[in-house]
Order: C-alpha cells, then structure tokens, then sequence
C-alpha cells in the first residue's frame, strides 16, 4: 500500500512539474494585450501596401512568421515603421533598405542569394541529392553480393534428415 501511495505522489509531482515547465510557453502564445497600440492607415490602398510588405517581412521575436501573422509587440512596432515610412512616400525597396540596414537580412522572410546565403538556398538540394546518392549506392552494393552458395550433398542431406526428424548422418571432416 505504502508503495502506491508513493507513486501517486510522484506521479501527481511530475505532472505538476510537467505543467508548470509548459506554462510560459503556452503564455508566450497568448495575444499580447496592452502592448504597441497598431496605428491603421486611413487610406486602404496605403493599407494593402503595408499588408504586402508586412507578409515579406520576418517577425524577429516569433518562430517563422511574418510581422503581418504576427501579434507580438516588436511586429506591431515594424508594421508601424512600415506604414508610417511608406506614407511619408518612400518606396518599398526603400523601406526594405532601411530595416535590413537596421536588422540585418534576418528581417527579410526570403533572404538574399548571396555567398552569405547561399549554402541556405543549395543546402536542401544538396542534402537531398546527397541522400539519394547514398541510398542507391547502398542498393546497387547489395545487388553486387553473390547469392547464397547452394548446398552440397551433404548439407542437403543433412537438412532433409532435420526436416524428416530422422537422426543425423555424421559430418564429414572438412579438409
């Protein structure tokens, strides 16, 4: 009895344990309220330009979303950069210019081909031809492989005894 006892209370601590480690995770995927207030643009084509800009843009604090998916302050923050930069009448590239300037190629959700980058767009490939290689060598190497030695007499004999339940016949020695 004692013994269940205290396997329910371990039991009972790991789970605790287990929700207490999963709370900030799931509280940092809570909407954020009170943070950056969003100004929205009253000119609904300025609008659409900051949307489209916002979808080609990196949220630096979530995990692969783009500031416009994204409800995190810091993307509430550079979607307002965006709209305020692109009403003051620069142009896309311009606005791209100045947040790569200020945060690197990060910020980009389609990072540059450069020699910086490039191992990010050829590695895949590289890795997947890679792979098949291997795969078919280590087919083609299995094709190599002579078949199994067929039997001899002896060991056809031999068999069919085991098979028949019959004794053995003696081995004969091996030279």
């Amino acid at each position: 009895m004692h013994r269940v006892t205290v396997s329910a209370v371990l039991a009972l601590f790991l789970s605790l344990a287990l929700l207490v480690g999963a709370a900030p995770g799931v509280l940092a995927q809570a909407p954020q309220r009170g943070g950056a207030a969003e100004l929205l643009a009253a000119d609904p084509v300025l609008e659409e330009r900051v949307t489209e800009l916002s979808h080609k843009l990196r949220c630096l604090v979530c995990q692969n979303q783009s500031i416009a998916e994204s409800n995190a302050p810091l993307a509430v923050d550079l979607r307002n950069q965006v709209r305020e930069q692109l009403a003051a009448g620069k142009s896309e590239d311009q606005v791209i210019d100045y947040l790569v300037a200020r945060y690197g190629d990060f910020v980009l959700y389609l990072p540059p081909v450069n020699g910086i980058t490039l191992l990010l767009w050829v590695g895949p490939g590289l890795l997947l031809f890679s792979g098949v290689g291997w795969l078919a060598l280590r087919l083609r190497g299995r094709a190599d492989e002579p078949a199994s030695a067929a039997l001899n007499n002896d060991q056809r004999n031999r068999a069919r005894a085991l098979l028949d339940g019959a004794p053995l016949p003696p081995e004969e020695p091996r030279s």
